[in-house]
């Protein structure tokens, strides 16, 4: 610890004030506190002292013969090499205009002479601290700048880590459409949006006719293959970017459709029902039909700001129950 210590390079300060009294004393001051200081009387010398050493802290007297404080402090900072300079005014003006323009010209304090040694101390430090701070900012950024590229690439794998983990999250693992979790949470933000715009919003339920006795006729690993094919055509069926097939559960779907009204809900559930047809799968045990069907229950409504979309919910899915009670192998429409 000695050893760091006794390596340890002093901060240095420049002090800049005309009367040689208050000089030697803000020299003794800080010297004896453990910083490196040295002082001059005039503004011109402080411009040339800090081309050859640069400070880590100016304290600067206002009023100096030819060139004031103020002017002193304008042009330390607008010179990039020493423009990051802290500057503290020390002065015996305790005028509020005074105190505006160090402020104004970049000084980031001021004290009033006569002053307190203790509250010059602590002010130097509480700069100096900052002024650490800032240096090791600075050195962090350069760090940071030099590991950009890796950074990047490490940001990009991780985004698409995060985007395939939240697809995997939001999918149904079997069917690959839209899980229920997802289905709730789209019907949600699709509601509230077309409640504000007052737009149509849709809702397809479809339900496979006696799915249980296709599942005890040709067993459940077929029952698996007859679901991921009734998805497909499902799938292929919502073709705006807006819209979302979704498993509801079991061998339940649904169909988010925004911006649609009844006609145009039903000529979608018209179109799977037509494609699941042509692709006639054996149902041998189903009490409507030879090949595999759907029941589905369609609606339509624009939404309330101050209702919930399980009114939607509801209705789609009385409508589902209408079509099953009709015979099944066929779409019941409210709306």
């Amino acid at each position: 610890m000695q050893v760091l210590e006794a390596t340890q390079k002093k901060e240095y300060i420049l002090v800049v004030d005309d009367t040689p009294p208050n000089l030697q004393l803000l020299l003794t001051i800080l010297s004896r506190k453990g910083y490196e200081a040295s002082g001059v009387t005039d503004g011109a010398t402080v411009l040339s002292n800090i081309q050859k050493q640069m400070p880590d802290l100016v304290l600067l007297d206002i009023n100096m013969p030819n060139m004031n404080g103020f002017e002193v402090c304008q042009q330390l900072k607008s010179n990039s090499l020493t423009c990051d300079i802290p500057v503290i005014f020390i002065s015996a003006s305790d005028e509020v205009l005074d105190k505006v323009q160090a402020f104004a010209v970049g000084g980031l304090d001021y004290i009033t002479k006569p002053y307190q040694v203790a509250e010059v101390l602590a002010r130097v430090e509480s700069q100096l601290t900052l002024r650490r701070l800032q240096r090791q900012l600075q050195e962090q950024n350069e760090r940071l700048k030099q590991e950009i590229h890796s950074r990047i690439i490490a940001e990009n794998l991780l985004q698409e880590a995060n985007e395939k983990l939240e697809t995997l999250v939001n999918l149904d693992g079997l069917t690959q459409l839209a899980n229920r979790r997802r289905f709730d949470e789209y019907l949600q933000q699709s509601w509230q949006r077309l409640a504000r715009d007052q737009q149509p919003l849709a809702l397809i339920m479809c339900d496979i006719d006696f799915f249980k006795n296709y599942n005890d006729t040709y067993g459940h690993v077929e029952g698996d293959h007859c679901l991921q094919k009734v998805s497909l055509v499902i799938q292929q069926a919502v073709r705006r970017p807006a819209d979302l097939a979704a498993r509801y559960g079991g061998e339940e779907f649904v169909l988010v459709l925004p911006n649609t009204d009844i006609e145009g809900a039903m000529l979608v559930a018209q179109s799977i029902g037509s494609k699941l047809l042509d692709l006639k799968i054996p149902h041998e045990d189903s009490a409507v039909s030879q090949f595999v069907t759907l029941s589905m229950g369609v609606t339509s409504l624009i939404p309330k700001v101050d209702s919930q979309p399980s009114v939607l919910l509801t209705s789609a899915d009385y409508a589902l129950y209408r079509a099953k009670e009709l015979g099944r192998n066929q779409t019941y429409q409210i709306g």
